[in-house]
């Protein structure tokens, strides 16, 4: 399905430090305008963290920096392939590159695999596949309250995002990524048959992003 070059992010709904519920309502979005299939099934919501819950990702709106880095606790994107040949595309609505932008370039401006890091910041990922996360994710904002009951950031107009089951929280279980949960080969069938079928998808580490989604453009 042809997607345009670019679009204006500002059709999008955003709410800053509110990224998984803005990119929940992304997917949405793109399913209801025709910009991706109807069931999503092209998108896959992607979590960036680590352990330490330290990520550095260059090139977001949020940053003061010439160069636009930002060290995150947790970020989410989208990525949506294209059955045509092209490219996965990325949909960052915090980032400053063009919206969407190619995989390749997003992975060498915003994740700057060849910029060398201390192990502290390394970056993981967890891939879910689109129609599962819309259907299974659920937050009701409690990470966003202080200790003292109040908002330490402003929350969404909407109302907090409840799971079909009815679960009303477990952001928790997607932005918690360990190393240990990583996979080896992201070439093996068990990990395609994975990211389509199981809740929390498959975390993997930053040098294998690219090529897992060349070997999921293949389903």
């Amino acid at each position: 399905m042809a997607t345009p070059t670019t679009i204006d992010a500002s059709h999008f709904h955003h709410t800053p430090f509110y990224c998984e519920e803005n990119v929940y309502l992304l997917c949405k979005k793109l399913c209801d305008d025709g910009v991706a299939n109807s069931e999503g099934s092209d998108l896959f919501v992607v979590f960036i963290s680590n352990q330490k819950k330290q990520i550095p990702l260059w090139n977001q709106k949020a940053s003061n920096r010439a160069d636009g880095a930002v060290l995150w606790d947790y970020h989410v994107i989208c990525i949506q392939i294209n059955q045509g040949g092209d490219q996965p595309l990325v949909w960052d609505l915090d980032s400053s590159l063009p919206f969407p932008s190619p995989l390749a370039s997003y992975v060498s401006e915003t994740i700057r695999p060849s910029f060398q890091l201390f192990s502290d910041y390394d970056r993981l990922f967890r891939i879910v596949h689109a129609p599962i996360f819309l259907s299974c994710f659920a937050s009701d904002r409690r990470h966003m309250k202080g200790s003292d009951g109040h908002w330490i950031e402003e929350p969404p107009p909407h109302e907090p995002i409840v799971a079909q089951d009815g679960t009303e929280h477990n952001l928790n279980e997607y932005f918690n990524i360990s190393g240990s949960d990583g996979i080896a080969d992201v070439k093996a069938s068990s990990v395609k048959d994975a990211v389509f079928t199981q809740k929390h998808g498959v975390v993997i580490k930053e040098n294998q992003l690219e090529e897992l989604f060349s070997h999921i453009s293949l389903h």
